[in-house]
């Protein structure tokens, strides 16, 4: 019995194709003008919120998307309401870190419609041990030290939904039970 040949595909339509990949890196967020951007004024004691929780979230929520400082993060929101025509003052790096610390960040999740279709895998990665260049000039000084990584991924959403350490002795049967119980209602956000 002969192996298969594998399907090639030709591209015949190369405007479409080119078009298709330059949208690829597009940027698009919007900025719902109605938003409350200032927080309420309220009749407690001390000085009160310039910005709502919501405008922190935006901000926290652009630092995570993007994995910037909040430096960079600060400019980066200047920049999107510029560009939206909001001539809206921007929180500094101060007071987005002083609100991260009581504001919890909710990165949308985005749900795959009908059944959940999961991904298993499990990867080794050395944590202990000494680097390839020092065990070539002085010799190996010790064992190097493995763990496994199990992981679970919705294949719609790329979403990783369950992730469990373990020694390297450890196979993936023993671990896959839990995993998949967890994966049915976690939702995982990177912060």
């Amino acid at each position: 019995m002969s192996k298969p040949q594998p399907a090639r595909y030709r591209t015949t339509n190369w405007s479409a194709y080119n078009d298709a990949l330059r949208k690829r890196g597009s940027l698009l967020i919007w900025l719902d003008k109605g938003m409350a951007w200032l927080a309420p004024r309220e009749g407690g004691l001390g000085r009160p919120p310039l910005f709502s929780d919501a405008a922190i979230q935006f901000c926290l929520s652009i630092k995570v998307l993007f994995r910037l400082p909040l430096r960079q993060t600060a400019g980066m929101v200047a920049s999107l309401l510029q560009l939206a025509g909001l001539d809206w003052p921007v929180p500094d790096y101060s007071t987005l870190c002083r609100r991260q610390k009581t504001l919890k960040v909710q990165i949308p999740y985005r749900r795959a419609g009908g059944p959940l279709n999961l991904l298993v895998d499990s990867t080794g990665i050395k944590f202990l041990g000494d680097g390839e260049w020092q065990a070539r000039k002085h010799g190996v000084q010790g064992r190097r030290q493995w763990r496994k990584v199990h992981l679970v991924m919705d294949t719609v959403t790329s979403d990783i939904r369950a992730v469990e350490f373990t020694s390297s002795r450890e196979g993936d049967s023993p671990v896959l039970p839990d995993l998949m119980d967890r994966s049915q209602w976690t939702k995982t956000s990177v912060l």
